[in-house]
């Protein structure tokens, strides 16, 4: 079995979209799929779902809903200056090891 590596976003991040139709869109990831190496993000890649009637939609109908995008279609935004920026990782005081901006140089959260 091959070990996979690490994603650059993980859930709660804001991420800016790269390439398609959302291009230059932001969002915030919802949920991360590291199996197929793709996350959720609010409010990007909106595709329309036929749903029958049930509990939480009674009238049924066309719904409104994200899909998965693949991670390497987003860049992280940096929180302190709101820019785009490529991810790194190093070994902090703790000998734990944290992400941080390549842009400028602080740690991500």
């Amino acid at each position: 079995m091959q070990k996979r590596k690490k994603l650059h976003i993980k859930k709660g991040d804001t991420v800016y979209v790269n390439t398609g139709e959302y291009k230059g869109q932001q969002g915030r990831v919802l949920e991360v799929y590291p199996e197929e190496r793709r996350a959720l993000v609010e409010g990007i890649h909106m595709v329309s779902k036929h749903t029958r009637p049930n509990n939480d939609n009674p009238q049924g109908g066309i719904i409104k809903k994200e899909a998965p995008v693949h991670i390497s279609n987003l860049m992280l935004v940096d929180p302190s200056t709101g820019e785009p920026t490529r991810i790194g990782r190093k070994l902090d005081d703790n000998n734990t090891l944290v992400r941080y901006s390549k842009k400028s140089g602080e740690e991500i959260k």
